[in-house]
């Protein structure tokens, strides 16, 4: 007999009314006692069928629709879902306690989390690649514009770049373009920098100019190739542009500042915060220029 929806089932063990309890499993006859057949009855029966055809209809389904997907944790663990639908129903049937369970997974290589590029030494080519140019620096700094200029790598040994627009680095390439000698004199002075202070992190270059030179967006000047910005070295190494002067290492920034003047820079603008100095024809404190020196070289035209 099997249960169906609408049925009640009575319990036969139940006692009517004022009956007295009675033994129902055995029957008193002369000679002895026989043992009669108990029978699996009544509501609790029911419903332990009940649970156990449904988890059996639940591990048909499972098995039926589910071997072919599976999760994927990074990029070397790839569970089988089949095998999670299995692991939340027991041998007899009976769900467990969580369905599904907590698992803990083991992975072989963690994910590592995501974290700023604050670090204080950036990978770089140790060569990068230049396509050097004969350019001309056409009119003023501040009027003027750049024919066949050479482009300044991203990053490079001894230097990163960084994008005032969006204050991340590294800058656009379309920003990085000077007159060759400006170039070379840029690499040469922070080579020299870092040979002198091996421990210092790499500098942080800003803008030079546009590929074809004129106005540079938040700039009144560097429209010809030969203006570029130069961020002081910080106190903490992070290879960024400073949001304070307390956080400048004035010591690196003025051997970085004496660099450019011995290497040519004929102006140099600095804040008037930093208390940086040099040759008063050359280092000139500007408004403006409390994270950055702006050093301006001679037209070699």
């Amino acid at each position: 007999m099997a249960w169906r929806p609408g049925e009640l089932w009575f319990d036969a063990d139940v006692l009517w009314f004022r009956e007295r309890p009675r033994s129902l499993g055995a029957l008193a006859v002369a000679g002895g006692a026989i043992d009669l057949p108990r029978f699996d009855t009544g509501l609790e029966a029911s419903r332990r069928r009940r649970f156990a055809a449904e988890a059996a209809r639940k591990r048909r389904f499972a098995t039926r629709t589910m071997p072919a997907a599976a999760v994927v944790i990074g990029s070397s663990v790839v569970l089988p879902l089949s095998g999670l639908r299995q692991r939340g129903v027991t041998s007899d049937g009976l769900p467990l306690p969580e369905d599904p369970p907590s698992l803990t997974f083991r992975l072989e290589h963690p994910m590592q989390a995501r974290v700023p590029r604050l670090e204080t030494h950036a990978s770089a080519p140790e060569s990068p690649r230049i396509v050097w140019h004969t350019a001309m620096s056409i009119g003023l700094p501040y009027a003027g514009h750049l024919e066949n200029g050479t482009q300044l790598p991203v990053e490079g040994p001894d230097w990163v770049t960084w994008n005032p627009n969006t204050d991340s680095r590294p800058n656009l390439p379309g920003r990085l373009y000077g007159h060759e000698h400006t170039i070379r004199t840029i690499i040469n002075a922070l080579a020299r920098y870092r040979k002198a202070h091996p421990s210092a992190p790499q500098v942080v270059v800003g803008d030079i100019s546009l590929r074809g030179g004129g106005v540079m967006d938040q700039h009144v000047s560097h429209e010809n190739g030969l203006d570029v910005d130069i961020y002081y070295p910080r106190r903490d190494g992070w290879l960024q542009a400073p949001t304070s002067t307390a956080q400048i290492d004035r010591r690196l920034s003025q051997d970085l500042l004496d660099g450019f003047v011995a290497a040519g820079a004929s102006k140099i603008f600095v804040g008037y915060a930093t208390d940086l100095r040099g040759p008063r024809d050359i280092v000139i404190p500007y408004p403006n220029h409390e994270n950055h020196m702006h050093v301006r070289f001679r037209n070699p035209d």
